[in-house]
């Protein structure tokens, strides 16, 4: 972005591709980057959204700070926007008149995109709530586009395999805004096409969809549970204290995983601190290792027949799920950097309040292990088809 470009598109009359405004609040930004992201008119070019320019193309006089900007940037980590956008955000132009700053946002693969759960869409200068019709021309548009593996067909599959009142009642309140689902008059199949769950091309579920509701995932996709196994001791060899399997839908296998960390790996006990004051020693913390867990569970490749692993020694666990990173994630920018081979669950999880923000927790489970005494994590990033974690106990625990 130069500021030439700036100048030009301050003076272009605002259209479907162009928008400008002073505000910075998410409730103003977020509909404007979902709307340039699902690209209805089909430009197949980025949007700008101008921020500290009027309506009527005036310098709004503003200032941007430092603050400003990482506010600006956090609204594709946070969430609101799914699936997640692609925006890139330019430097402060300080322009005669005020500072100027562009956002520029890339038409999404995987419309229709939403912001706190409502789909919106611009037509010429004006950018409104997606109707029911356009929301459905969104949804027959990706099936053109290069799919991730969790938006293929599961072909051979019905809605039948899914369990739908777990759709409607555990998940569609949360991810579709309560107005939109008064409106609704959209039969099961259309109302899971539109969150990428049902194919209406191929007329049956995703992988995604069998992933997230299937009565019997396994069946369309062999390798798609989790194996915990508990050793007596530091090696394989050692005897095997425990093991359970997790199968079944993840909206409900989520819980009875994270239920199973927090009851039955985490343990904690008494000791004695300064001024015989007593302190908690825990082995492993929760919140770090549920998110490398659920983070294995979202980015691992489903195409593979091998499980998720998790095992846990006398001293350490190891998470070993298949794929090597993905996309932008190298080994070289790893966990600066990341994408995401399964954008649907990668969304279903963000609904289902098992991501809090994207592109975020590995760094704050790294953070924690250090703070609880573990050290930090070993990512080995050498394997060639696996991501392999090593979470040493907690050194004061033995």
């Amino acid at each position: 972005m130069t500021e030439e470009k700036v100048l030009q598109l301050i003076s272009d009359m605002e259209s479907d591709w162009i928008e400008r405004t002073r505000s910075t609040a998410d409730d103003k930004l977020g509909p404007a980057i979902c709307a340039f992201s699902n690209d209805f008119p089909n430009h197949k070019h980025s949007g700008y959204l101008l921020l500290g320019v009027d309506d009527d193309g005036s310098l709004a006089g503003k200032k941007w700070t430092d603050d400003d900007l990482q506010k600006i940037g956090g609204i594709k980590t946070n969430g609101k926007i799914l699936p997640q956008p692609s925006i890139i955000l330019s430097r402060v132009f300080n322009l005669e008149g005020g500072d100027v700053v562009v956002i520029e946002v890339k038409p999404s693969t995987y419309p229709p995109v939403r912001y706190d759960g409502r789909c919106w869409i611009r037509i010429g200068p004006r950018r409104d709530k997606a109707t029911l019709e356009e929301e459905r021309m969104l949804t027959e548009r990706r099936v053109s586009y290069a799919k991730t593996y969790d938006l293929v067909p599961a072909l051979g599959s019905n809605v039948a395999d899914l369990s739908v009142d777990l759709f409607k009642i555990s998940y569609l309140p949360n991810a579709i805004d309560k107005e939109t689902l008064i409106e609704n008059g959209r039969t099961i199949e259309e109302q899971l096409a539109s969150l990428r769950f049902y194919d209406t091309k191929e007329k049956c579920p995703t992988n995604g969809g069998i992933l997230m509701f299937g009565i019997n995932p396994e069946f369309f996709l062999p390798g798609s549970y989790i194996q915990y196994i508990k050793f007596s001791g530091e090696e394989m060899t050692s005897d095997v204290e425990y093991e359970k399997k997790f199968s079944g839908a993840l909206i409900t296998e989520l819980q009875l995983l994270d239920n199973f960390i927090k009851g039955n790996i985490i343990k904690d006990r008494p000791v004695k601190g300064e001024s015989f004051q007593e302190n908690t020693l825990r082995n492993y913390p929760y919140w770090a290792l549920r998110e490398l867990v659920m983070n294995a569970i979202m980015h691992r490749s489903y195409e593979s027949n091998a499980p998720i692993y998790i095992y846990e020694f006398s001293n350490r666990i190891e998470i070993i799920n298949p794929g090597a990173l993905y996309g932008e994630a190298t080994p070289q920018n790893f966990p600066n950097a990341s994408d995401y081979r399964n954008v649907v669950l990668a969304e279903g999880m963000k609904v289902l309040g098992y991501v809090n923000r994207f592109n975020y927790g590995v760094k704050r489970a790294i953070s924690e292990l250090t703070q609880n005494g573990n050290g930090k994590p070993n990512f080995d990033l050498s394997l060639a088809t696996k991501f392999k974690v090593t979470i040493p106990i907690n050194q004061q625990w033995q």
